[in-house]
């Protein structure tokens, strides 16, 4: 479900905090930086809830207005094709979901106005009305309006954001990452005779991706010193000093990643950490990164410090 540069991302996240808490011990920051990831995982179980809590609500609106005074022939008589959306209905039934809505703890208890404010914005969707009013009913049809209501009413709500980010500090950086990581889950469902389909895992290659996490952060912060006077020696007419905290964390993050971690090709290496910059730092800090760690691997080479294997060996 997580990508690698998500990874690095929290990684770069867990050094800053250890650089602005350096008296914090090094085994229980990474454990800090384990819980944050795992909860990213968390929130994609509950945008996955969510879809049914839309159609419960939904119920239950068409159940109160039968019990008007006065009932219309609309009334009685309501327009089910939202709460019989074969894709939603797979969501709810799915007894992978049923287990980990149970272990993770997911409800929706007393949000009845959030929920009914989000079914407000999708129900005033032009896509939602001709869904709702095409005689049509098939499954991609049905796909397709999910992914809509991911993408044009939980993707850009803000409301939405902000309760996340006041039951966990960490989701709100999570928040696109968990929401893409439903859209492509949804993406890739199929309409199934046992109405199953798979559900991503938190890692794609769990061993593999917790030891890369793992290692980057002890790694990075083991040889602080060490990659400080490498990053000095390649700042010409620079001070230290005038480097900006994020662009040296990102700097010693990719140092360690060329001289640690074998199966990593350079290229891959040096462009996460320009995009990483471009994101999270300065507007040019992309072509600093890029030039340092472009010249750093020019010096690695001469000095035959890269030991690049396998898949490593590409563009090394």
């Amino acid at each position: 479900m997580i990508s690698r540069r998500y990874l690095r991302t929290k990684v770069m996240q867990a050094i800053f905090a250890h650089e602005m808490n350096p008296v914090e011990d090094i085994v229980e920051g990474e454990k800090k930086l384990t819980r944050s990831i795992e909860s990213c995982y968390t929130l994609f179980l509950f945008f996955f809830s969510l879809l049914p809590e839309l159609k419960h609500y939904r119920e239950r609106k068409m159940e109160d207005v039968k019990e008007k005074f006065n009932p219309t022939f609309q009334d009685l008589n309501p327009n089910t094709k939202f709460v019989d959306n074969m894709v939603i209905r797979q969501i709810e039934e799915h007894p992978k979901l049923q287990i980990l809505w149970k272990e993770h703890k997911i409800y929706w208890t007393d949000q009845i106005e959030l929920i009914a404010k989000l079914y407000k914005e999708i129900s005033e969707l032009s896509e939602f009305e001709a869904y709702m009013n095409s005689q049509e009913r098939t499954y991609a049809e049905d796909k397709k309006l999910v992914l809509t209501i991911i993408e044009k009413v939980l993707a850009p709500n803000e409301v939405l954001h902000w309760f996340f980010e006041e039951q966990n500090l960490h989701w709100f950086d999570d928040y696109n990452d968990a929401l893409l990581s439903l859209y492509k889950n949804i993406a890739a469902f199929k309409e199934t005779s046992s109405n199953v389909n798979k559900i991503y895992p938190l890692f794609k290659d769990k061993e593999e991706d917790i030891t890369f996490y793992k290692e980057l952060y002890l790694k990075t912060i083991m040889h602080c010193n060490e990659y400080e006077k490498i990053i000095e020696n390649k700042l010409h007419n620079w001070e230290l000093e005038r480097v900006m905290g994020v662009d040296m964390i990102l700097l010693k993050m990719g140092i360690c990643e060329l001289l640690e971690f074998q199966t990593i090709p350079i290229k891959v290496t040096i462009n996460e950490y320009i995009e990483l910059a471009k994101n999270y730092s300065s507007a040019k800090s992309g072509l600093f990164i890029n030039g340092l760690l472009d010249n750093m691997v020019a010096d690695f080479k001469a000095e035959k410090k890269l030991q690049k294997i396998g898949r490593g060996l590409l563009n090394a």
